[in-house]
């Protein structure tokens, strides 16, 4: 797409709006939480810094360094921040940066440094200063290197200090090392960070990115650089899927200051992948500008529909139809973006609905005029998922008459519990109905609701809703949540604050809370965004000596726990195997007691990464199950 290129990035682009201390106070308010995924918001915010200078049409290349201290250093090939004096602070514009918040070149529209800009919209620099132990910043104009140092979260430790004339080319090089102690987590995931990198290379077409990982002996280097854009997104995507459209349906286009790219295929597969980004940033929550999308494949494949169905055959196509395999990717670039809430996962601006809808309907209409082939295989997915759809339907009446009531009145074997209120209720999910009648037993039941579960529940990636329907433990689950599947889901009337995922602690418990993850990924996912879906984690082992008996959670405890007993002390330790085993105290002791069990909570880090998974692992082709298997045998704990 085409950038019109603004050349008066000086210190009067910068606009300040306040200072920082907030940020070491309450870090969580600026970077989301400090878990894992707080730390690598820090590596996002710098590289999202770079990739602005690309949108603007002024770099080309951006490179990322792990090192071995665990620092990390992001260079591009921009115009380097301004180092002039900034006439409203008396500081250097690049010491301004990186120690207000809300200093930087996004604010001011057409007259300010950026059009449009990912990351926390110039908040981004100080954050990341503020919750580092050091930050050095080198910056190369006009053929000079400029440097700066931090320290101990935004402390000057050294000013804009003239290095020397360089051939280096001209751009901003940022090194920070966080202060680790500020996070949960104590190291970078190298994994992590490549799959994010690899996608801003997606979003970012021509736009050459460099990733190197110093920490193993031998330095690991990845090249990223797609001229296809979203095209090449898409494709990767669907590597090894079962294809119905050849080709990869694509348009880009800009309307009122917004630019649009979007790639889409149809695939065999059941579940619809959508992917949607702002200016970068993943809208996991949708919004607006996917809204706009759908509406254009529904009108048209619709319209289609009646102008090349027999009359017997033609019928509505609900949303739900059209998106059944569909794998696409929508991508906009907005200069005022709004969103609901603080973290940005559903994008709001009303205009931008018609917008993509338009663009959307040009391109998609065409294809469909102009391949009758595989717009008649597209037509028959449709209709293949309608029949599905109203089966499912069929399916919510047999299940009323058969409870003689509404569909949605609780299953009988789910121990409800007395309190009605959301903030305070938990539903677990129990495997087997042995350790089912433990967790009724020992529960509150004030509080906790148990639902217990026969079996393997059906595999949601490869069974469409009305095979969904005819599992009693699928249902069993969705009128328990009460909130509604599909098009009739309403987030507002879940009847528990946390469903709990409670499986035994084997190979096999694992496979039915991947397969229970996989349903409500699939059809629950806003319930993950909101966090409400958690895991249990019941214990490993007791360990027994001098008297004392010890809950193990994990291997690493146990190697720990062993090194306390004295040398030649007696003691005995018990492999939980089942939930089954533990009665009542014991299981209200180890999973279930509020203040003492460990709950893991389900989040969603990158949406295109978890549909990845789930399809790779739970979907129909083997190829990439394999390949998973091969890749992270390394780490599995068998029981032997």
């Amino acid at each position: 797409m085409e950038n019109k290129k603004i050349n008066n990035y000086d210190e009067s682009s910068i606009q300040v709006l306040e200072g920082l201390e907030a940020v070491r106070k309450r870090p969580g308010m600026y970077i989301g939480n400090v878990d894992e995924r707080g730390l690598h918001h820090l590596i996002w915010e710098v590289v999202d810094n770079s990739v602005d200078e690309a949108l603007a049409g002024f770099a080309s290349k951006i490179t990322l360094t792990l090192h071995k201290d665990q620092s990390i250093t992001v260079t591009d090939d921009g115009r380097g921040i301004p180092i002039a004096v900034h006439p409203k602070t008396g500081l250097s514009t690049v010491e301004t940066v990186f120690t207000v918040l809300h200093a930087g070149g996004k604010f001011g529209g057409e007259d300010s440094g950026y059009k449009v800009s990912g990351g926390l919209h110039g908040v981004g620099a100080s954050v990341v200063n503020a919750l580092s132990d050091r930050v050095t910043i080198e910056i190369v104009k006009d053929g000079i290197l400029y440097r700066v140092e931090f320290t101990e979260g935004g402390e000057v430790s050294s000013g804009v200090l003239n290095k020397g004339t360089t051939d280096r080319p001209s751009g901003t090089s940022v090194n920070f090392l966080p202060t680790f102690s500020t996070f949960s987590a104590d190291e970078f995931n190298f994994e992590l960070i490549l799959e994010r990198v690899k996608q801003s290379a997606y979003l970012n077409k021509g736009v050459k990115f460099e990733i190197t990982n110093e920490t193993p002996e031998e330095h690991e280097k990845h090249i990223f650089e797609f001229q296809g854009g979203l095209i090449d997104f898409v494709k990767d995507i669907n590597k090894g899927s079962a294809v119905i459209t050849a080709d990869v349906i694509s348009n880009e286009g800009k309307s009122k200051g917004v630019e649009v790219e979007l790639a889409m295929q149809y695939t065999t597969s059941y579940q619809p992948r959508v992917m949607s980004y702002v200016n970068n940033v993943s809208t996991n929550e949708g919004g607006t500008h996917e809204q706009g999308f759908i509406d254009a494949l529904v009108r048209i494949i619709n319209n289609y529909g009646k102008n090349n169905l027999p009359q017997k055959e033609q019928q509505t196509f609900s949303r739900e139809d059209i998106k059944e395999g569909l794998v696409a990717v929508v991508s906009i670039k907005h200069p005022d973006p709004i969103y609901e809430g603080q973290t940005k996962n559903k994008f709001a601006n009303a205009e931008v609905r018609k917008i993509v809808n338009d663009l959307v309907s040009i391109e998609f209409e065409k294809y469909m005029l102009e391949n009758p082939i595989q717009s008649s295989q597209i037509l028959a997915k449709v209709q293949l998922a309608a029949k599905s759809r109203i089966a499912a339907i069929k399916a919510k009446e047999v299940t009323r008459k058969k409870d003689h009531s509404e569909f949605g009145a609780l299953p009988g074997k789910l121990a409800d519990c007395s309190s009605k209120n959301k903030d305070e209720t938990e539903l677990f999910i129990v495997e087997g109905d042995s350790a089912g009648g433990s967790a009724k037993m020992g529960r509150n039941r004030e509080t906790q609701a148990i639902l217990p579960l026969r079996g393997k529940v059906i595999n949601a990636e490869r069974a469409r809703l009305d095979k969904l329907f005819s599992n009693n433990e699928i249902t069993s689950m969705i009128t328990a949540f009460g909130a509604g599947i599909g098009e009739e889901f309403n987030i507002e009337k879940l009847r528990y604050g946390k469903i709990i995922l409670m499986t035994d602690a084997d190979v096999d418990g694992s496979h039915i809370r991947a397969l229970l993850l996989t349903f409500i990924y699939r059809y629950f996912k806003e319930l993950i965004i909101n966090g409400n879906i958690y895991i249990a984690q019941p214990p490993l082992y007791k360990l027994k000596h001098s008297g004392k008996e010890t809950y193990i959670y994990s291997e690493d405890e146990m190697t720990a726990a062993k090194k306390e007993i004295p040398e030649g002390a007696k003691f005995n330790i018990q492999r939980y195997k089942g939930l089954g085993e533990m009665n009542e105290e014991q299981l209200w002791d180890t999973t279930m007691d509020p203040d003492n069990r460990k709950l893991l909570k389900v989040t969603i880090e990158d949406s295109e990464s978890a549909d990845r998974v789930f399809h790779d692992l739970m979907g129909d082709i083997v190829e990439p199950r394999k390949d998973f298997i091969t890749k992270n045998a390394k780490f599995a704990r068998l029981d032997v």
